[in-house]
C-alpha cells in the first residue's frame, strides 16, 4: 500500500482527499502546515507528496524546494486555487510531478496520482538495481548484502591489505574466485597481475608445467622456454583454485615456494626469485585429507593462514531478489523490464540451489529466454523449481542446542529482511506481504536494526 502525504492549511480538503485517497486503497497522512509536513517527509516512509501552494508562514513551493532537497526522487503534485501559467511553469521547473487547479475533477486527480506513484516505483527499482552494483553490495561483482555475505565482505576489507596466504571454502558455484577477485583488487597489488588456475583441470604433469614453467627441450614439445604461472604472477596474486586436488609431489614443491619465494622451472637449475601473493580455494575441507595421506599437513597450514568460508545460497536466500534482478538486467538484451511473478519468487525461494549461485545465473538466464510478456512466470523455470516443496526443513537450519528465544529471533530477523528486500524497501509492502502492520514491521526494524 503506498502511503501519500496530503498538506492543505484547509481541514475540508484533508478530509476531500483523505477519503478520496482512500478508497482507492492508499494509506495517507494529513498536514495541515508546510513546517509540520517537512518533518514527515523527512522522517516517514512517503511514496507520495500532495500539497497546497499558498499556505500561511511556509508555502507549498518552499515545501517542494525542501522536498527535493531531501528526497530528490519522491514526487510531489502541486494544487492551487489561484492558479496562473507562471505559476505552474515555476513549479514544474523545481521539479514538481504535476500542477493541478483546484477545484479538480476526483478521476483526473486519480489518474495523475496513479501515474506519479507508477513513475517512483520505476525509480524506486532502478535505484535497487543500482544499489545490487554498488561497492558494498558488489563487493569485487559479487551481489549480496545478507548477513553472511556482509561477514565475508568484512573479511575481504581485513585480509586485502595483508601479503597473508588466505583459503577460500565453499560448494562449487559460490563465487570463490571472485572473492579471490576482491581481495587482489582490493590490497595493494591491485595493479600487478592476478594469474589464476585450476589445480583439479590439469593432469599432473602439465600442472607443474603451468605453475613452474619450463625451460627449451625440458620434455618432447617444449620447443621454447615458457615461464610458468607464478613468474607471470610476480609482484601480484596467484589464485589456486581446487587446491585441495594437487598431487602429493607438487605440494612438497609448493611449500618450498611459499617457504622461500624460490623455485626452477621444469629443466632448469636457476633459481628464480618471485614476490607472489598466494590464494587458493577448495569445495570440500582439505584437512579431512591430512590423516589419509592426500595433503600435507604442514602446506595445509601454510595456505591457511587466514580462511574465509563462503555461503551456499540456501545459507543466504535473503540476497536471491538482488541476484534474480542483478542476472536478469545482465540477460534481457535490451527489452525494458522484466518481472517475475509471486509463483515465480516462490519457487526461487524454495528450491534448495546445490548449484548455489552458479546455477541460479543459469536458471534466470534461461528464464529470460523463454518468457513472454515481460513476466517471467512459473512455466518459465525448470519444472525441478516449479515442484520445490516450501515446508521449512528446521532440523537442517536450527542447531538442537539453540534456545526458542534466539531461534524465532532469527527466523523472524530473516523474514523481515527477505519482505523488505522483494518489496525494494517499501515498508507498507513488505508489511502486508508478512501479514503485519507498517508500525509493527518499523518496530521490528528497529529492534534488529534494520536499515534502508
Amino acid at each position: 500500500m503506498e502511503t501519500i502525504l496530503i498538506v492543505d492549511d484547509e481541514k475540508n480538503y484533508l478530509v476531500l482527499l483523505e477519503a478520496l485517497l482512500g478508497a482507492e486503497g492508499y494509506e495517507t497522512v494529513t498536514s495541515d502546515s508546510a513546517r509540520t509536513a517537512l518533518g514527515t517527509i523527512r522522517d516517514a516512509d512517503l511514496d507520495l507528496v500532495i500539497t497546497d501552494m499558498k499556505m500561511p508562514g511556509m508555502s507549498g513551493m518552499e515545501l517542494l524546494e525542501e522536498c527535493k532537497r531531501i528526497k530528490p526522487g519522491l514526487p510531489v503534485i502541486m494544487m492551487t486555487a489561484f492558479g496562473t501559467i507562471e505559476m505552474a511553469v515555476e513549479a514544474m521547473k523545481k521539479h514538481a510531478y504535476d500542477y493541478i487547479q483546484k477545484p479538480f475533477k476526483n478521476e483526473q486527480l486519480k489518474l495523475t496520482i496513479k501515474k506519479a506513484l507508477d513513475n517512483y516505483r520505476l525509480i524506486k527499482e532502478n535505484r535497487l538495481l543500482t544499489e545490487a552494483l554498488s561497492d558494498r553490495f558488489n563487493y569485487g561483482n559479487m551481489i549480496g548484502k545478507s548477513k553472511p555475505m556482509l561477514k565475508v565482505y568484512d573479511l575481504i576489507d581485513k585480509v586485502a591489505q595483508s601479503k597473508a596466504s588466505v583459503l577460500i571454502t565453499g560448494p562449487s558455484g559460490t563465487g570463490k574466485e571472485l572473492i579471490a577477485k576482491a581481495i587482489h583488487y582490493h590490497g595493494p597489488r591491485r595493479d600487478r597481475p592476478f594469474v589464476s588456475i585450476n589445480c583439479g583441470a590439469l593432469t599432473e604433469t602439465l600442472l607443474e608445467s603451468e605453475l613452474f614453467g619450463h625451460e627449451k627441450g625440458a620434455f618432447t614439445g617444449a620447443v621454447a622456454m615458457k615461464k610458468g604461472r607464478f613468474e607471470l604472477a610476480d609482484a601480484g596474486t596467484l589464485f589456486l583454485d581446487e587446491v585441495g586436488e594437487m598431487p602429493p609431489p607438487l605440494q612438497v614443491k609448493l611449500l618450498r615456494i611459499l617457504q622461500e619465494m624460490e623455485f626452477e622451472r621444469v629443466g632448469g637449475t636457476r633459481p628464480i626469485k618471485v614476490d607472489v601473493r598466494v590464494l587458493s580455494a577448495s569445495n570440500r575441507n582439505i584437512k579431512d585429507d591430512i590423516p589419509k595421506g592426500i595433503f600435507r599437513e604442514d602446506l595445509y597450514y601454510r595456505l591457511n593462514v587466514i580462511r574465509i568460508d563462503v555461503p551456499s545460497l540456501q545459507e543466504r536466500t535473503d540476497d536471491i531478489p538482488l541476484l534474480a534482478r542483478h542476472f536478469i538486467q545482465k540477460f534481457r538484451e535490451g527489452e525494458d523490464k522484466i518481472e517475475l511473478s509471486p509463483d515465480a519468487w516462490k519457487a526461487l525461494y524454495s528450491y534448495p540451489w546445490p548449484g548455489n549461485v552458479r546455477q541460479l545465473e543459469n536458471v534466470i538466464e534461461r528464464a529470460v529466454v523463454l518468457h513472454s510478456g515481460g513476466t517471467i512466470g512459473l512455466d518459465d523455470l525448470p519444472d525441478d523449481l516449479g515442484g520445490a516443496e516450501t515446508e521449512f526443513d528446521v532440523e537442517r537450519f536450527i542447531p538442537p542446542n539453540v534456545t526458542l528465544p534466539r531461534a524465532l529471533e532469527e527466523i523472524e530477523e530473516r523474514l523481515v529482511r527477505r519482505a523488505l528486500t522483494r518489496c525494494d524497501n517499501v515498508q507498507s509492502h513488505a508489511a502486508k506481504s508478512l501479514g503485519i502492520t507498517k508500525s509493527l514491521i518499523q518496530h521490528k526494524m528497529k529492534k534488529y536494526n534494520i536499515t534502508v
